[in-house]
């Protein structure tokens, strides 16, 4: 296998790692082998809203015993309770450590218990054994000591979980803003003619500005101050979660650039798209065996689509989708911004390969960089104030978007912090020292 020379730019090379390590869907984080000593006991937990049910096995397989308790911490403490009066339990195997076994994989992490994350029983099982939690939480222990469909539980109790809520909080606000954004423009179709003679040709932004700062009047006798009025209340409820959203996004950058500056610092990587990397990830991104893993957990490990003369590969269409649409999002930021990126795709346009195939290496490439940055001891980055500097110099983002031939928006992004731009940072830097 190539090594990449530098962590701090993707190596353009097309890198196709030994296909048979990705054919399994699970083999991201997947134990391939699992001992225990005749005498160790291993647990199993099929995890509800209300109740969990524990399954206590012998390391052959034999039931120890089954048992039902409440979902909150009394249940919690019950539960460990029998575990511990059971004798030495190895392992517990836990259904849904990030849903509905969170809690629990909390406390009995917190009482000194390895806590494996294992899947819901094939189908298979349920048909021959029928269903239910007494019969899924003993499947459960089975699967640990099979060691087959185990993997280690995500740490929740890390930064990375302030950054899901927060991301999940913000993606539940943008759809907001999508959907409020589509009904004024709905009514503003069907208003009558003197409302939309006076809103006809904004675009969104500007729409809204407008809708918002209008006036007209509590009294909806008529349709046109009836549209006004409602239109109004939903620009105004849009304007909220925008500012709201915002606030999310300040609170994540604070939390990468403490917790994890090397996946900030990732060119290509904004705010958005560097947490749901780490969140991807987990808290214990250690779990994740090596580059090739991370790259399967994401879906873009290649796996073979080979058949009589064709011989060629595809990514595969598992893993987390929300971490490959992060990878494809840094991928299409450098092929348009990226100097060396776009020499590679134009090299490798020469030699015959599509834009998918091209992206698919890409893609390879950048997740064997963010899994070095995940890893990797998080030192924090060092913050420029460019705004200070420019205001001392009494200069403004007029004359230095002049200067740097650039908009006076993007010096802006730079200075909050907003956008990803490091060949224009590293001038802009450069531009403020010598002025």
């Amino acid at each position: 296998m190539v090594t990449v020379p530098s962590a701090s730019c993707l190596a353009l090379v097309e890198l196709w790692p030994t296909p048979h390590r990705f054919n399994d869907k699970e083999d991201h984080l997947v134990l391939r082998s699992s001992s225990f000593d005749p005498t160790d006991l291993v647990a199993g937990v099929d995890t509800h809203t209300d109740t969990h049910t524990l399954a206590i096995l012998t390391a052959q397989g034999g039931t120890v015993l089954t048992q039902t308790f409440t979902a909150d911490m009394h249940g919690y403490a019950d539960l460990i309770t029998a575990l511990r009066a059971a004798g030495h339990v190895a392992v517990v195997g836990v259904e849904g450590t990030n849903s509905y076994g969170a809690g629990l994989t909390r406390a009995l992490r917190g009482a000194g218990y390895a806590v494996k994350e294992v899947l819901r029983p094939a189908r298979q099982v349920r048909r021959m054994r029928g269903k239910s939690d007494p019969i899924e939480a003993i499947e459960a222990a089975r699967t640990v000591i099979s060691g087959h469909g185990v993997s280690d539980a995500k740490d929740t109790q890390t930064a990375t979980e302030s950054l899901r809520f927060l991301l999940t909080a913000r993606a539940q606000l943008i759809s907001t803003m999508t959907a409020l954004g589509n009904s004024i423009t709905s009514m503003l179709i069907t208003a009558p003619e003197t409302v939309r003679a006076k809103y006809r040709g904004l675009a969104t932004p500007a729409l809204i500005k407008r809708l918002t700062a209008s006036r007209p009047g509590e009294q909806c006798d008529s349709p046109h101050t009836a549209a006004l009025h409602a239109m109004r209340q939903l620009a105004r409820a849009r304007e909220d979660a925008s500012s709201k959203a915002e606030h999310l996004e300040q609170q994540m950058r604070q939390l990468l650039a403490t917790h994890y500056p090397q996946v900030l610092a990732i060119y290509g990587a904004g705010t958005i798209v560097a947490a749901q990397l780490v969140v991807t990830a987990g808290g214990n991104p250690q779990r994740i065996r090596n580059e090739a893993a991370f790259a399967s957990l994401c879906g873009v490990a290649p796996i073979p689509a080979s058949s009589g003369r064709t011989n060629r590969h595809r990514l595969n269409r598992g893993g987390d989708r929300r971490g490959n649409s992060a990878l494809h999002r840094i991928t299409l930021i450098r092929m348009q911004r990226d100097k060396r990126t776009q020499d590679y795709v134009a090299r490798r346009t020469r030699e015959g390969k599509s834009t998918k195939e091209i992206m698919r290496c890409l893609k390879r490439a950048i997740a064997r960089e963010v899994y070095r940055a995940l890893t990797a001891e998080q030192s924090p980055a060092t913050q420029h104030d460019f705004k200070a500097l420019r205001e001392s110099k009494r200069l403004t983002l007029s004359q230095a978007a002049a200067a740097l031939r650039t908009q006076p928006a993007r010096i802006s992004d730079i200075e909050k912090q907003r956008r990803p731009l490091p060949e224009l940072t590293a001038r802009y830097k450069q531009w403020l020292e010598a002025a």
